[in-house]
């Protein structure tokens, strides 16, 4: 083994990970030296023989564990996107035994008693609004990993912790097995049928990646499959790679995800029991600006309701289409996007391929960085001398007006079969000023499809909207300004971090960006001004179809949560669940859920929306009305600008959610702001 990257100081530029040094066999001695340094740490803090006060208790407790930190950053972010054997193997064996040290940490019952005497006998202190914050947060942290617990309870919850680890690492991996094994070749002008060039392109690029060069193919990623399903006149084909699509995690044998679904439901349910709450789901949103589940399940009801009327107009307009083209099939999940294009296009003169021209990739970067720049006064510069995890990753230095260094962002853009899907924001690094100013370094990850070498990346408007809401994530991350890292940047309530990231999408499709950014990729012309009216008119097309394939993947989530630990624990069949929930709130045939049980990362491969899918909907009922905000006087005000990063993008969890929003906004948001900007009022 060569020397370990980990076990020296990062000279590297903004000590970004010296990625080039680190090799597999870096990740185990790290991780046990990290730990143990962590641990010792942490006996050091709860066994003090001084008195308890902030500093030595709290603020020690945020120093701790740096070298842990740095080995984390760097290895989840490679397991998510550049994963190989050798760390798939090191992620399954270091799962439980970072669960472990977290529990150990967390049921330290010395540890705890310091916490409590600070929370217990706040008139001693002279804190600070944010060190109560973080005093109040932690606290509440250890509560709820079950310090308050007596024995056995604390045992069982550590072991439970431990599996459900193993369990969401497993899960991961089985989808990003089941997406690498599928390739659909497509071996003929007649297989290509109805694909525009810029599909031909994505697919002819997957194949040469498989090591099929001059051949074309399908893959299940969502950038490639979902054109595909748009585009291809073969209904074969689109059933074919629908089926695959939707199978993901479902198939018999080494990979299958159902039985994993099971536990897990089980386990987090049995882990709400002994803390005290009446299932998982209670547990979760009981840290959420929702609060409760009957307040997220009313959210979802209500534009259920409204989603399944417009859904049945939207229905009845594609029957029409398969009639009148003499179609004798009822219309199908695999059917609907090529018959939805069809409409749009009759519709509104509109062709997504006639847009993906004028969406480079390259220039709506350029969009996402102008954007910032003009609201917040940001400077992106491109550094080449940062090392890289791959080839086909950018790294930008993010200044602020004043030439101060703010952050380091890394861009990674394509798909590739050692990526998971999805599109993701992470960090490698944290803010904080504990010890001086530490600033963020900051990655965006997606999957699209990429272009043949040469060849500009052409974007769908899907693809775009990403880019931007992703990057939202990012400003979130990157313009954060706390003392304590616990706080920093996206460490907010589930259902109030999506509100930065879906309020920066609407930024996109104004006239302001496009005009200046939308340009043909051969031409360079600005897209003209009658196609830009035209995706304008479009922006609610659509819209019945796309709440209720968001909608139903929330409601079963939430369903799946609010079983009790002894429903959870009669061995629940997930499958059987799933399509019960549908059959009940009337499920659309030709929709399918956005995310089915069996691949459902999100809430199954680790507890990030377990739950709480419904926060993206929450997060937009903000987000439409916070753009208000804007609308009002302009979507460039100085003003309003700096109260958003004032109070949202820079304070982290330094206040409540509401806290923040009131102060950026004045108000809290109605839900039927959110009705009208889908187009459900």
């Amino acid at each position: 083994m060569t020397a370990n990257p980990f076990f020296e100081p990062w000279s590297t530029p903004f000590e970004a990970p010296p990625f080039p040094s680190i090799a597999p066999e870096h990740f185990g001695p790290a991780f046990e030296r990290a730990i143990a340094e962590h641990e010792a740490e942490i006996d050091t803090i709860a066994n003090d023989a001084r008195p308890p006060d902030f500093n030595n208790t709290i603020g020690a407790l945020e120093r701790a564990g740096a070298s842990l930190n740095r080995v984390n950053g760097v290895f989840w972010n490679l397991a998510s996107s550049d994963t190989n054997d050798s760390l798939q193997e090191i992620e399954r064996n270091v799962s439980p035994v970072l669960a472990r040290h977290r529990q150990r940490t967390m049921l330290n019952r010395a540890l705890f008693r310091r916490i409590d005497a600070l929370f217990t006998e706040p008139g001693s202190l002279d804190l600070s609004d944010e060190q109560r914050r973080v005093l109040d947060l932690t606290r509440k942290d250890f509560v709820r990993s079950g310090a308050t617990l007596d024995q056995a309870g604390r045992e069982r919850l550590a072991a439970i912790a431990e599996r459900l680890a193993v369990l969401g690492t497993m899960f991961g991996q089985n989808v990003l097995a089941d997406e690498k094994s599928f390739l659909m070749l497509l071996e003929n002008e007649e297989d290509l049928a109805g694909l525009p060039g810029s599909v031909r392109d994505a697919a002819a690029q997957a194949a040469t990646e498989r090591g099929l060069p001059g051949h074309h193919a399908i893959m299940l990623g969502r950038s490639l499959i979902e054109p595909f399903l748009k585009f291809s006149s073969r209904r074969d084909l689109r059933e074919k790679a629908f089926k695959a699509w939707l199978a993901r995690g479902e198939n018999a044998g080494p990979h299958d995800n159902r039985p994993i679904v099971a536990e897990t439901v089980a386990l987090r349910a049995e882990r709400a029991a002994l803390l005290g709450y009446a299932s998982f789901a209670d547990y979760k949103l009981d840290d959420s600006m929702a609060k409760t589940p009957a307040a997220a399940r009313h959210l979802l009801e209500r534009v259920w309701e409204r989603a399944l009327l417009k859904a049945a107009q939207e229905e009845g307009e594609l029957r029409a289409v398969v009639a009148q083209e003499g179609g004798n099939f009822e219309l199908a999940p695999h059917d609907w996007r090529y018959y939805a294009e069809k409409v749009r296009k009759a519709r509104y003169d509109l062709d997504e391929a006639e847009i993906k021209p004028y969406l480079v990739l390259d220039d709506i970067i350029a969009a996402a960085f102008d954007t910032a720049s003009r609201l917040f006064g940001l400077v992106f510069t491109e550094r080449r001398d940062v090392p890289l995890y791959h080839p086909d990753v950018r790294a930008f230095e993010v200044r602020d007006r004043d030439g101060r260094h703010l952050a380091l962002f890394l861009g990674d853009y394509f798909a590739r079969p050692s990526k998971r899907s999805g599109a993701w924001n992470s960090g490698f690094r944290r803010q904080s000023k504990l010890d001086g100013d530490t600033r963020p370094i900051v990655v965006n990850v997606m999957n699209f499809a990429q272009a043949g070498e040469g060849e500009p990346t052409l974007l769908g408007l899907d693809d775009a909207r990403t880019l931007f809401h992703e990057f939202g994530h990012a400003l979130h991350s990157m313009l954060t300004d706390v003392t304590y890292p616990s706080i920093a940047g996206t460490n907010v309530t589930r259902d109030f971090v999506e509100f930065p990231s879906q309020l920066y999408e609407h930024w996109l499709l104004r006239p302001e960006v496009l005009e200046r950014f939308a340009r043909h990729a051969v031409t360079r012309q600005p897209m003209p001004a009658a196609l830009l009216h035209k995706i304008d008119e479009a922006r609610n097309f659509n819209q019945g179809f796309a709440a209720v394939e968001y909608c139903s993947s929330a409601i079963v989530d939430l369903d799946f949560h609010s079983l009790s630990a002894s429903e959870a624990k009669a061995n629940v069949d997930p499958i059987a669940f799933e399509q019960d929930v549908l059959k009940r709130i009337g499920m659309p045939r030709p929709i399918a859920m956005r995310h089915r049980t069996p691949h459902f990362a999100h809430v199954f491969s680790g507890e990030g929306y377990s739950a709480g899918y419904y926060s993206y909907l929450w997060s937009e009922m903000l987000d439409a009305d916070g753009f208000g905000a804007f609308e009002e006087v302009g979507i460039f005000d100085p003003a309003v600008a700096e109260r958003l990063r004032r109070n949202v993008l820079a304070a982290g969890n330094r206040q409540t959610p509401e806290q923040a929003y009131v102060a950026f906004r004045g108000r809290m948001p109605s839900l039927d702001t959110l009705l009208e900007k889908r187009g459900l009022a």
